[in-house]
């Protein structure tokens, strides 16, 4: 039983789904954190995405505990969406929890976020994700994300990143969607409105996901008490070019697949908007483009945006169709659409000066 009451059903389960590549340390502190009491019953399915460093190994090692743990192998990097599809595709839970290698959870992280699943209309719950630290350190820890918020453009980004905790979410409280570091879905309801989209590849798949749920009719609860700590790896690092061209790329597409008529039309002068405020912000150096140092870094940075965007128009005819089989079953009106982002909606100064405060 979990720790509010939550008991689960006769034979049922949680599946904790874990994608790897080449993180073979921080994936066994992972597994390691999992391993101590988590107050109901789960299987761990380890995605391996083609890793020469040893992971598979370790997994393979790990697997000879009592904990009921799979290993799927990959010859290549599929993608944190493909992976995390074949992962869900082999679960056997009816919940489905995903956690990145790089992250540490607490004791009963899973039985907290389990209790978010009283009420049947919940289909999402969000971890409290913290910024990790050595044991030992003093102060209040720095938030990395308690859900998320967005901007009109389709940019997200966590809520409370970067700030300290100081117990100012400590509240169970509605969230737009949880982030897909550390995370719980009903199966049900991927069973109903789809798995990850694999277009995607990585970065800005959990929006995507989490908010065809939301205009499908399904709720999301962030619960305090599901506490991770995460390392802020980047998979692909955090000054990549190609990190930059994904980013922007899904967000265009997720604009284009999910966002309200009227919304959609004014997406190019919120997005002007936000290159504007964050140039602004980096001459204060702050924000995100204030950590690529020097003019041609700078260069790199608008060259990676624009061929996003380009990759973007080229992904248009097939994400208008999506587009059309999604608001064919939609429960959510256009107006509570367009009310659902507005309350949820990240400020532009926020949004654009956020990143400076974070660890680098």
């Amino acid at each position: 039983m979990s720790p509010q009451g939550f008991q689960q059903s006769p034979g049922s389960l949680i599946s904790v789904v874990i994608v790897n590549w080449n993180r073979r340390a921080l994936l066994d502190c992972c597994l390691r954190s999992l391993a101590r009491e988590q107050g109901v019953e789960f299987e761990i399915i380890v995605v391996d995405n083609g890793s020469s460093d040893g992971s598979c190994e370790l997994v393979k090692a790990f697997m000879g505990g009592r904990r009921a743990v799979r290993l799927i192998e990959n010859p290549d990097n599929r993608g944190f969406c493909e992976a995390n599809n074949q992962g869900i595709a082999a679960a056997r839970g009816e919940f489905i929890a995903l956690l990145n290698n790089d992250a540490e959870v607490e004791p009963l992280w899973l039985a907290h976020l389990l209790d978010a699943f009283t009420d049947p209309a919940i289909g999402m719950a969000a971890s409290k994700i913290l910024v990790w630290r050595e044991s030992g350190a003093d102060g209040p820890p720095m938030i990395d994300k308690v859900g998320h918020l967005i901007y009109p453009d389709g940019q997200n980004r966590g809520r409370g990143s970067g700030e300290l905790d100081r117990g100012q979410y400590d509240a169970i409280e509605e969230t737009l969607w949880p982030d897909g570091c550390a995370c719980m879905y009903r199966k049900a309801m991927l069973d109903e409105i789809g798995v990850f989209d694999e277009d995607l590849f990585a970065y800005g798949d959990d929006a995507d996901l989490g908010l065809r749920a939301r205009i499908a009719g399904w709720g999301s609860l962030y619960m305090p008490k599901a506490v991770v700590w995460h390392h802020r790896g980047s998979s692909l690092g955090k000054q990549n070019p190609r990190r930059l061209t994904l980013i922007e790329r899904n967000r265009v597409l997720l604009a284009v697949k999910l966002f309200p008529g009227s919304l959609l039309c004014l997406n190019g002068a919120y997005y002007i908007a936000r290159i504007v405020a964050g140039a602004i912000a980096a001459v204060r150096n702050r924000g995100e483009i204030s950590q690529f140092s020097g003019p041609w870094m700078k260069l790199q940075v608008a060259w990676a945006v624009i061929l996003g965007d380009m990759q973007a128009l080229t992904m248009l005819p097939k994400t208008l169709r999506k587009r059309r089989q999604i608001l064919a079953r939609r429960k959510l009106s256009t107006s509570e659409t367009r009310r659902l982002l507005r309350r949820f909606r990240i400020p532009l100064r926020q949004l654009t000066e956020q990143s400076a405060s974070l660890p680098r």
